[in-house]
């Protein structure tokens, strides 16, 4: 009687591929304001017809998530999608690092080469690690485990409405214990 349900999950990270994988520049660098450094990561989202997934690009200063996706599929037009919705918003993106894990989505030539042409500098994870992007992660689980995105779906449009709710509650009514008990949002506006 007492079963325990086998989850199953999606793996959305492809670190083996030709593509070239930058180093870790923000390991021991001092964040002190908004648009200092992205950080960037796919997470997977269950729907009755299998998965769908987030690409969320997430503020390290503020927390706020500043560019997100939800797509079908894990090619490269989600995170590509979620990367013009970030620059989009940003008042100021100078000296702006990305960070984000070695996936074939992060270091493909199509996605470097916008941040190239943005003059965003480009950092990954060096040892394959999750702890080297521990907020990224932290946020998928945020997402997931408060605002019950890890619940199985009934389409993806309806994948996306929750997950759009989900960030904007996040975003502007959640109290972080780490910002003073502050929204993303507010935080976001007095540094960016």
């Amino acid at each position: 009687m007492l079963t325990l349900r086998k989850k199953t999950s999606a793996r959305t990270t492809n670190s083996y591929h030709r593509f070239y994988k930058y180093g870790n520049i923000i390991k021991d660098l001092e964040i002190t304001r908004a648009n200092q450094v992205w950080v960037s990561d796919i997470t997977y989202i269950r729907t009755v017809k299998g998965f769908c997934y987030l690409a969320l690009i997430t503020d390290m200063h503020s927390r706020k998530i500043v560019g997100h996706d939800l797509s079908d599929s894990l090619e490269l037009t989600g995170c590509v999608r979620a990367l013009h919705k970030a620059i989009y918003q940003a008042k100021d993106i100078e000296q702006l690092i990305h960070h984000s894990d070695r996936g074939i989505q992060y270091c493909s030539n199509v996605y470097t080469q916008i941040l190239k042409r943005k003059k965003i500098d480009i950092s990954m994870t060096e040892e394959n690690h999750c702890y080297e992007n521990a907020m990224a992660e932290r946020v998928n689980g945020i997402l997931k485990d408060e605002f019950y995105l890890d619940q199985t779906f009934d389409s993806v449009a309806h994948a996306k409405r929750a997950a759009k709710s989900a960030i904007k509650l996040y975003n502007e009514i959640r109290l972080h214990l780490s910002l003073n008990y502050r929204t993303p949002n507010m935080v976001y506006k007095l540094t960016a």
